[in-house]
């Protein structure tokens, strides 16, 4: 009876302690979570090493159906030497905006920051074939201009950024605080003008900093300007006289004129024919003796 306690005792003992066991070593065995995610926190680690990253959102079924095997996909990825991660654009808008994302799911192949766009079948072995084959070297890699890591790709990140911002504060303000959906539009476009404004005269003093108006550069600014606006006004009143001076000696030619036309080819009025209307010889005759004839005959 001592000893069949005895036995079971040890084996109870035994029991617990292979129980023990497993539960201590359990975390050191599992198997960490081969799929990676990808935030606008650590994006930048994608620019180093093979990547194969899939943007998707929670909503879309497509994205959906492509999860069990992108998992088993992700299974594979450490044996063969990939980084398998992904994206939720709902809650990553920068990186939405910075690959812009414009269809769901979007697959890009990543290899030390050359990025591919994937553009096959969406399923476990053709991911396998893809990076195994290295078949991303017929896929023509993205533009430097358009790369993640590009000015142009950081402006429309920030971009995104600002509008899912603007988009949580609308609904915070239509959902939380009860304000109508006009009165949240008003309040972005009274917001919207007064930053503006205030951007506007930033740049202005900016302007005036590095670029300053010649008046407050130069200490005889006034004196000089003084001295320009009296030479101009010298000179326009000496113009003035002259064109005075032009329009007498016009006068007096076009008087000396008349008086020698009259003198040679006068006519019976005693006054100039007007120019432009002067008679020929013949006719200004004829005229002149009709003219005659008439008071010779109011005589007799």
């Amino acid at each position: 009876m001592f000893s069949l306690l005895l036995q079971t005792k040890h084996t109870s003992w035994i029991y617990f302690s292979l129980l023990g066991i497993c539960f201590t070593t359990s975390p050191l065995l599992a198997k960490p979570d081969s799929l990676k995610e990808v935030t606008d926190a650590n994006w930048e680690k994608i620019l180093t090493g093979e990547w194969m990253i899939e943007f998707y959102a929670p909503w879309c079924p497509a994205c959906q159906q492509l999860q069990p095997a992108w998992k088993e996909f992700a299974d594979w990825g450490e044996d063969m030497g990939v980084n398998i991660a992904k994206v939720d654009v709902t809650e990553q808008p920068g990186l939405s905006g910075r690959f812009i994302i414009t269809s769901l799911p979007t697959i890009y192949h990543s290899k030390d920051g050359v990025f591919r766009k994937y553009q096959g079948a969406r399923t476990k072995d053709d991911f396998l074939s893809f990076v195994h084959d290295q078949k991303w070297k017929a896929v023509e890699p993205v533009s430097s201009w358009f790369g993640p890591s590009s000015f142009l790709m950081n402006s429309m990140s920030a971009l995104f950024k600002l509008s899912m911002f603007i988009r949580r504060c609308h609904n915070y303000m239509t959902e939380k605080l009860g304000i109508p959906v006009w009165g949240s539009y008003v309040i972005f476009g009274l917001a919207t003008l007064f930053s503006g404004l205030a951007l506007g005269l930033l740049l202005v003093f900016i302007a005036d900093f590095v670029f300053p108006s010649r008046r407050f550069s130069s200490h005889d600014y006034y004196p000089k300007k003084q001295t320009m606006d009296q030479a101009r006004l010298i000179q326009q009143q000496e113009d003035a006289i002259e064109a005075d001076g032009e329009e007498d000696d016009e006068e007096e030619e076009e008087e000396d004129h008349d008086e020698v036309w009259r003198k040679r080819r006068g006519s019976p009025e005693g006054r100039p024919e007007p120019r432009g209307q002067a008679f020929p010889d013949d006719a200004l005759r004829k005229r002149v003796v009709g003219n005659r004839g008439e008071e010779e005959e109011e005589d007799t």
